[in-house]
């Protein structure tokens, strides 16, 4: 798998999908699974808020020219082209799943990967924590309100109503979190691997549900294998045209080398810690199945593809005025 670099993790996360397909959870299990996953969702944006450090990213702001650009990557850019998919013929995407496509573009960027990308392609690791950190602060207000505003204009079965469930579920707890810094904040450094699996686990379960109830509703009928394909096709060329664009106004805005590294990573990625539990507060149970495949399938992509790119970044020549040093 590390020759393929294929995720474990997106191997976890599959085997929830198909576990769901062959023994979905119903009736009374499935009801309580529902409420167990909110309550590991808001445990979850708690535990986020608590490993924030609001220093780095005051401290970071200072580089606002980079973080504006990651920003309007994320939430900009991504955003129209999403858009963009949606008035794409059901023969080139279909409907079903255009609407999933819209909303992993309203998401914000990873943090784990963007970091480690950028630190294994020498770049601008410092700017890269900051930039994520940031996208992911902003994107637990502005995800809600760009996927309302966007999926109720084109129909994508999202309520505005559905913003105040993110504020009790994910703002509430996330701002809990950053006050109970005061108390926690040195076990939570202490427990990062702990933290991390829990991450992950919340993830696994929501996924577990949110397919449970789709199968039950038919979602493997309304999902072919050729659709599947035009899906990895979109998230493809969606991937290609962000990298590209941020490469190129990096480069045209005259960030150095290390600054466009920590601009590519941090302005192509979405992050699915945040998108799985995301969309099952906000989307019907019925859809959130829908709704998250797009954006499990664009996360392997992006981790398959900036896995390269990184490596090419890491393999260039030195700065002249580094080669002597590196030299001796």
């Amino acid at each position: 798998m590390r020759r393929l670099r294929i995720d474990p993790y997106i191997v976890a996360i599959l085997s929830m999908v198909l576990l769901a397909s062959l023994l979905p959870a119903r009736g009374q299990v499935s009801v309580g699974f529902d409420w167990l996953t909110k309550v590991v969702i808001a445990v979850l944006f708690f535990l986020h808020g608590a490993r924030l450090s609001r220093r780095a990213v005051v401290t970071g702001m200072s580089h606002w020219r980079l973080h504006l650009v990651v920003l309007l990557s994320t939430f900009a850019l991504f955003p129209l082209l999403g858009l963009a998919a949606t008035y794409l013929p059901a023969a080139v995407l279909p409907s079903s799943l255009s609407a999933g496509v819209l909303f992993l573009c309203c998401l914000p960027s990873t943090v784990q990967s963007s970091i480690a990308f950028t630190s294994v392609a020498r770049g601008n690791v410092a700017a890269a924590v900051v930039s994520a950190s940031v996208s992911n602060l902003f994107g637990i207000v502005l995800t809600p309100l760009i996927a309302g505003v966007l999926m109720q204009a084109h129909g994508g079965g999202f309520s505005l109503s559905a913003v105040w469930s993110v504020v009790v579920q994910l703002l509430l707890p996330f701002a809990v979190g950053q006050v109970s810094r005061l108390w926690i904040a040195a076990w939570a450094e202490r427990s990062r691997k702990l933290l991390g699996l829990f991450d992950r686990g919340t993830i696994l379960l929501v996924v577990y549900s949110a397919f449970s109830e789709a199968v039950t509703r038919g979602i493997w009928r309304q999902v072919t294998i050729p659709d599947l394909l035009k899906l990895l096709v979109a998230c493809l060329v969606l991937l290609a045209i962000v990298l590209a664009v941020t490469a190129w106004s990096a480069r045209a805005m005259r960030f150095s080398k290390e600054d466009e590294i920590a601009i590519v990573f941090c302005g192509s990625k979405k992050s699915l810690a945040s998108g799985v539990p995301m969309a099952g507060i906000l989307f019907p149970g019925a859809s959130v199945g829908l709704m998250i495949l797009p954006l499990m399938l664009f996360h392997q992509i992006q981790l398959m593809a900036c896995a390269v790119i990184a490596q090419r970044y890491a393999d260039r020549a030195p700065e002249p005025a580094l080669a002597p040093a590196l030299a001796e």
